[in-house]
């Protein structure tokens, strides 16, 4: 059940366009008035084109006329009463417009998408060169969020999440730790270990990161919860009783193994970054306590891939 919910909620769109079709379909055999008929059939096709894109559009459209014209070949009385010529006039000027209205809202789609994309990716290089900036002063984290960001896009994908879910993961790597902006220099580049007020200082990141975030409004009110939650363990045992993991969002928990895995094989002021298999083997061993398990075995997947491409 819970699988096929995940399939309904991925293809929403494909699922209501088929729905709807269907309906039409089963409605030009029971439905005698042939004008409710043809009306009913632009739903389908307009809900395609609008949603799905000019080809889908098309697509439906042709499935819609051919399901008339056999329609109409059953039952010809209902189709062709009356003067031939007019009726076949009718179903052919139906046809046309059907197909053209498929084509127009299709290609509006299209171009809407496009406009759409090309704005992602500025806002996504904006970002970029932002993340590029802040870590401009400091050789050891240098390129840290951009690796962060690529990783957990592609553990995204793996997990085969929705286009938009992927982007705001995305652009939460990017940012996740935008909040150091205000914590000094000294205490984050320090070799040495650090105090408990520079500790705690270095723990409020995240919250910095997320209230900066939210200043700039409802552009980045995906990307905040992430933010905001990509330290927190997917499991922590508090006298004998569970966190509600379903408060840390699934971008956070992705975010959080990229973050990990590439502060592990990085070189920090206190030590030298790990081999990347052990980076693994560690990340491994702490799934379902530190980090999702779920996620951590998509993350084997995307290393896997990457090491032997290697």
């Amino acid at each position: 059940m819970e699988q096929i919910k995940q399939y309904i909620m991925k293809h929403f769109e494909k699922v209501l366009v088929a729905i709807i079709f269907v309906v039409a379909f089963f409605g030009t055999y029971f439905i005698e008035e042939v004008s409710l008929i043809f009306n009913f059939y632009y739903l389908p096709v307009l809900v395609a084109s609008y949603f799905l894109g000019r080809r889908i559009g098309i697509l439906v459209a042709i499935l819609s006329i051919l399901d008339v014209l056999i329609c109409a070949m059953l039952f010809p009385n209902r189709f062709f009463s009356g003067i031939l010529w007019h009726n076949i006039v009718r179903l052919s000027s139906w046809s046309v417009f059907l197909f053209l209205a498929s084509v127009t809202v299709g290609t509006l789609y299209e171009q809407n998408d496009r406009r759409l994309s090309d704005l992602k990716n500025a806002y996504i290089g904006i970002i970029e060169i932002l993340a590029k900036y802040l870590e401009s002063t400091d050789r050891y984290t240098k390129g840290h969020s951009i690796r962060v960001s690529e990783l957990a896009m592609e553990v995204a994908i793996a997990m085969e999440l929705p286009r938009t879910q992927v982007d705001n993961i995305r652009a939460a790597g990017l940012l996740h730790d935008i909040g150091k902006i205000e914590i000094s220099t000294e205490v984050l580049g320090k070799a040495a270990a650090l105090t408990s007020e520079e500790k705690a200082l270095m723990d409020s990141h995240a919250v910095k990161g997320a209230y900066l975030l939210s200043s700039v409004g409802s552009v980045l009110k995906e990307v905040v919860p992430i933010v905001v939650a990509h330290h927190k363990y997917f499991m922590d045992t508090i006298e004998g009783s569970e966190k509600d993991t379903q408060k840390i969002p699934l971008g956070a928990r992705i975010v959080a193994v990229a973050d990990a895995f590439d502060a592990m094989v990085t070189d920090r002021p206190y030590r030298k970054g790990m081999q990347p298999w052990n980076a693994v083997e560690e990340i491994i061993a702490k799934a379902g306590k530190q980090f999702d398990p779920e996620v951590v075995s998509a993350f084997k997947r995307v290393i896997s891939q990457k090491i032997e491409g290697v």
